[in-house]
């Protein structure tokens, strides 16, 4: 799968690495802009760490080529590249202050002690510690440890800053916070950066650009409403958010049946009358208000059971005329309050012919 954008920053060709027998990533094309946000995301395994390593010199490709800035780096060494780097585990020096680990770089290409030490106290600002300086990492807490190991690894003012899974350490608030700041100091520093993680939830509020990964392939690049709205395959759209998928049959253009339901699909389907396909659709979708007679995909479904997640309900319902199916639907705190939604009931529910997405083969 290629990708272009333009203009290219980091061009990425038939890329392959292999362990061993075990062949992590399979020709991998990717082009990623001056300047963008991009997150690699899926499960572990899929090659999204071994492709970040590779952009970085850290694991030579077995095949395929790298550009950075039009240059040539597939066999450069780590050093040549010019990126910072921040590890899940922060990997700061626990020996030297929170001053001397921001100024490492800059001590290693002998820049003047007063030019570092005027761009340790710019950094410490922009993270948001002014007066944590003199302190060891020891001493702070693990979100204030990694801002310090993001300010350090962009204190050499470098063209590309690697993330590897940064935030995955820390408790749920404090992830959340650092995930706004970090995107805020991106954004205000225009760096090209390139981010590994596992949490769909992650990607989809930090990325431009996402690249779903799975066993070493692209499965998809887009941006987050793409991925999220769009997904090109079923894994996309098992992995990104929560899809319910069913068994149907295409009985014409635009129309598919599940069960006993007929159903109108708004984007034209390539397949013959008679194919078995998948389905799928997102619970947020499944339409419980101002639905009539003319109302489009419009069936009565029981409510089976509900599970209480905070702002939304999640319910399963059964189409009343096809038992065998069921639906996982998702109702906001007010339709739960209006509609005094509640188990065992039977509505009338819809499914907007715009959100059906439907892929080759069957259901699994």
């Amino acid at each position: 799968m290629t990708i272009q954008t333009s203009p290219s920053f980091i061009s990425i060709r038939g890329l392959t690495k292999s362990f061993g027998s075990f062949q992590a990533l399979k020709g991998i094309d990717l082009d990623i802009s001056r300047g963008e946000f991009v997150c690699f995301l899926g499960p572990s395994g899929c090659g999204k760490t071994t492709l970040l390593r590779a952009i970085a010199g850290l694991d030579l490709q077995n095949g395929g080529t790298i550009e950075m800035g039009g240059r040539d780096v597939s066999h450069a060494a780590p050093f040549e590249r010019d990126f910072g780097i921040v590890f899940q585990s922060y990997a700061l020096f626990p020996n030297l202050t929170v001053a001397d680990n921001i100024g490492y770089g800059l001590v290693n290409l002998r820049r003047p002690a007063r030019e570092i030490a005027e761009r340790v106290e710019e950094l410490l600002a922009l993270v948001g510690l002014p007066d944590q300086g003199r302190k060891y990492p020891i001493q702070l807490s693990g979100g204030q440890q990694q801002r310090v190991a993001l300010a350090r690894a962009i204190a050499t003012s470098p063209e590309l800053l690697l993330l590897d899974e940064p935030l995955s350490a820390l408790d749920a608030k404090v992830r959340l916070r650092l995930r706004d700041e970090m995107r805020s100091l991106q954004q205000r520093l225009g760096v090209t950066t390139i981010m590994v993680t596992h949490d769909q939830e992650e990607a989809l509020a930090l990325a431009d650009r996402i690249v779903v990964m799975s066993d070493g392939r692209v499965e998809q690049v887009g941006s987050p409403e793409e991925i999220y709205r769009r997904p090109a395959t079923p894994f996309v759209a098992d992995f990104v958010g929560h899809m319910t998928f069913l068994d149907a049959v295409v009985t014409g253009p635009g129309r598919v049946k599940v069960g006993e339901l007929d159903l109108i699909v708004a984007n034209a389907t390539p397949f013959a009358v008679g194919t078995p396909v998948r389905l799928a659709m997102r619970p947020e979708e499944v339409r419980t208000r101002s639905i009539t007679a003319d109302t489009p995909n419009r069936f009565d479904a029981t409510i089976g059971d509900l599970s209480f997640l905070g702002s939304f309900c999640r319910a399963h319902l059964e189409p009343t005329n096809s038992r065998s199916t069921r639906i996982a639907a998702d109702f906001s705190a007010n339709a739960m309050r209006d509609l005094g939604l509640a188990p065992g009931q039977t509505r009338s529910v819809a499914f907007p012919p715009e959100a059906l997405h439907v892929f080759a083969g069957a259901a699994r």
